[in-house]
């Protein structure tokens, strides 16, 4: 499938999935909560700008902390951002789990809760980049892997992220088809998942086969 993308920077180009000719998707989780180092929130920052710029739709779980630096950057850069958020409610969303939403193009209230609304989370990203986070983050990161999503780490960036190399060699066995990418500069690591996804050498296992046939592997 012969589908046009955008090779250029700018918050003016869409980059499109080459199978589908959907606008690709980053999924950013991470640490909602905790005071980050400036330097973590400024590489987060940064991380969304770089979305924004590569033409991607930013995707966050419309949370505070690290995954809300990103979606500061994606809009300072004319970026589109989608928040998938756990409440039911504008209320509840703002009052119950604290959250911000004047930066969201699109909030999508699941009612679903924390866990519930990771599911989502990872479903609908095509990309997912994982910075700092706890054990909802580690959750967010081992359904990407069993989804054969394509993850950035985002090294350097606190919580789990130190632990995930070793993690991830100890489920190497079970072939997800998941591709997992460090790097500490994020501009560097969202121009590497960017490559990788749009060579056609990584094509998810979500996809209807129909779809696929004529993508090398």
């Amino acid at each position: 499938m012969n589908t046009p993308r955008h090779a250029r920077h700018g918050s003016d180009a869409i980059t499109r999935d080459p199978v589908t000719g959907v606008q690709v998707r980053v999924g950013v989780m991470g640490s909602a909560g905790g005071d980050a180092e400036s330097a973590v929130a400024e590489a987060c920052h940064a991380l969304g700008r770089a979305i924004a710029e590569r033409g991607c739709c930013l995707l966050t779980g419309a949370c505070p902390g690290l995954p809300h630096d990103a979606v500061v950057g994606a809009k300072q850069a004319g970026g589109h951002v989608v928040g998938i958020s756990p409440a039911s409610t504008l209320k509840e969303h703002v009052e119950t789990y604290d959250s911000p939403y004047r930066e969201y193009d699109v909030l999508i209230l699941t009612g679903m809760g924390l866990m519930g609304r990771e599911l989502i989370n990872i479903h609908s990203s095509d990309i997912v980049v994982i910075v700092g986070g706890r054990s909802g983050t580690l959750g967010e990161f081992a359904i990407a892997y069993e989804q054969g999503k394509l993850i950035g780490v985002l090294q350097g960036s606190g919580g789990i992220t130190a632990a995930l190399p070793a993690l991830e060699a100890r489920l190497a066995e079970k072939k997800t088809g998941a591709e997992v990418l460090y790097d500490e500069d994020p501009v560097g690591l969202v121009a590497r998942l960017l490559d990788r996804y749009l060579s056609g050498g990584y094509v998810c296992p979500c996809y209807p086969r129909n779809l696929t046939e004529g993508v090398q592997s």
